[in-house]
């Protein structure tokens, strides 16, 4: 079974055409190679501002995991379409070399091109399931790239815990400091999961905890919506 046609799904009207190209398929890549960091060439029509959350980000997985993505140059302006950002960081960082992938075209096409990678990337859907189990995949200790997690989960209403970061939450608890608190286990179907993550997202966003006792921001959420429960 083709992963692909499982992975791209049509979200919209059942009744509309499926995706595909038209077109035999023209392969615009024509080379790959080095270019010093100095002379890559910002292109004058990139749109694309990149705050700092972001550059943060970038810095902090390619210092994780190294650089796995080349910059695409047009070799017919010398400019770049794709990856000024991973130039300007590289840049700044007194790198000497990037690796560089050259395509073929002209200026309407380069304009097109800048135009649209990063817009149609952006407009992919998420599959929560799995983004979740991807950021629990996820180990980094660089701070930027866990701030980045964090961001990602809360922008999709995921929340970044597991059954285990409860364990993990009340047995850091001095001894002295346990007694007041108690630890519960559920056991939960997958689609009930998805029920409670979500009621306590909107929980720990509309209760109000701050004369709560309890620092777990969870426990509080779950309380939340107990009391509101038997109260009617």
């Amino acid at each position: 079974m083709d992963i692909f046609a499982l992975t791209c799904k049509d979200e919209g009207d059942l009744g509309k055409k499926i995706a595909k190209l038209n077109k035999p398929l023209v392969n615009r890549i024509i080379g790959h190679g080095e270019e010093q960091v100095d002379q890559l060439l910002a292109n004058p029509l990139n749109f694309r501002l990149h705050p700092d959350n972001q550059q943060q980000a970038l810095a902090g997985a390619i210092d994780d995991i190294g650089f796995i993505r080349s910059v695409t140059v047009n070799q017919r302006t010398g400019r770049v379409v794709d990856g000024h950002l991973r130039v300007t960081l590289a840049a700044r960082s007194g790198v000497d070399k990037l690796p560089v992938e050259y395509v073929d075209l002209d200026e309407a096409e380069e304009a097109q091109a800048l135009l649209s990678l990063d817009p149609i990337a952006a407009m992919a859907a998420s599959d929560k399931a799995k983004l979740d189990e991807l950021m629990r995949a996820v180990q980094s200790d660089d701070e930027r790239v866990q701030a980045m997690i964090a961001e990602i989960a809360e922008k999709q209403g995921i929340i970044p815990v597991d059954e285990n970061d409860w364990i993990d939450a009340f047995g850091k608890l001095p001894d002295e400091d346990r007694a007041p608190f108690q630890q519960m286990t559920f056991t939960l179907h997958d689609v009930q999961v998805e029920v409670v993550k979500d009621a306590i997202r909107k929980a720990g966003k509309e209760g109000d905890f701050d004369d709560s006792e309890n620092q777990n921001g969870n426990g509080n959420a779950l309380a939340w919506i107990c009391e509101a429960y038997l109260n009617g």
